[in-house]
């Protein structure tokens, strides 16, 4: 298992193409925002989406994310940490609206298990509670964290951000908790010792365990393609 491991944290990143299609031409472009909560490096997120020519702000301003035409919560450290930022800055409130309103929304590493109800990593700190399950440390046996690029087992074909991107696509991870839900919301796994919860959707909703941002034209693809459903 650990030459598995090695092997994979070696692996060179891939060389894709990723054409970038204007959208909206003509039109206003739509606007991103970027859950701003005061917690580590947001920036890199906003940075993947203005890759691909998207509108982004990365803001606290409930107002204008509300009438956002998406919205991406990202996340970084501590799972307790951000829950408590997230609220303290009142955007839980905002990000239970946009979902509820079917907004595109997309979750990102820490972001994606907010979404869901608890965490070991924080004992009676409640999740979001939007999607069910529970976030679960990573085993014992295994190097902590998981940080590499591993591959994408696509579970559920179909999936609109995934256009596209094929079956064993390589997408870079961080992390030391993984995701524990309803095998029908899970579009993608990654295998690391264990099988991982790489990606997750509900309707509008969507939710990656890897970072799209640092996942070179591959995490770029799946950007212009969650940018494509906020200009439909």
């Amino acid at each position: 298992m650990m030459r598995l491991l090695l092997r994979m944290r070696s692996c060179p990143q891939p060389k894709v193409s990723c054409e970038e299609l204007p959208l909206n031409q003509g039109e206003e472009a739509p606007l991103i925002a970027i859950l701003d909560y005061g917690i580590g490096n947001l920036r890199s997120a906003q940075k993947g989406f203005e890759r691909v020519g998207a509108e982004v702000h990365l803001t606290s301003d409930r107002g204008l994310i509300a009438d956002a035409s998406g919205v991406v919560l990202p996340g970084v450290g501590h799972f307790g940490s951000c829950m408590r930022e997230l609220r303290a800055a009142k955007l839980d409130e905002v990000t239970y609206s946009v979902i509820e309103s079917g907004i595109p929304f997309l979750g990102i590493c820490v972001g994606m298990q907010m979404l869901f109800e608890e965490s070991e990593e924080a004992p009676g700190v409640k999740g979001l509670g939007v999607l069910p399950g529970q976030v679960r440390l990573l085993p014992d046996t295994l190097p902590r964290p998981q940080m590499q690029w591993n591959r994408l087992d696509i579970r559920k074909q179909g999936s609109l951000l995934l256009d596209g991107i094929e079956d064993g696509s390589w997408m870079y991870f961080v992390h030391s908790y993984a995701v524990e839900t309803e095998s029908q919301l899970v579009v993608a796994t990654c295998e690391y010792g264990v099988e991982v919860t790489a990606m997750v959707e509900q309707k509008s909703l969507w939710a990656t365990q890897f970072h799209p941002e640092k996942s070179g034209e591959l995490g770029r693809s799946f950007a212009q393609n969650f940018y494509r459903q906020v200009g439909r």
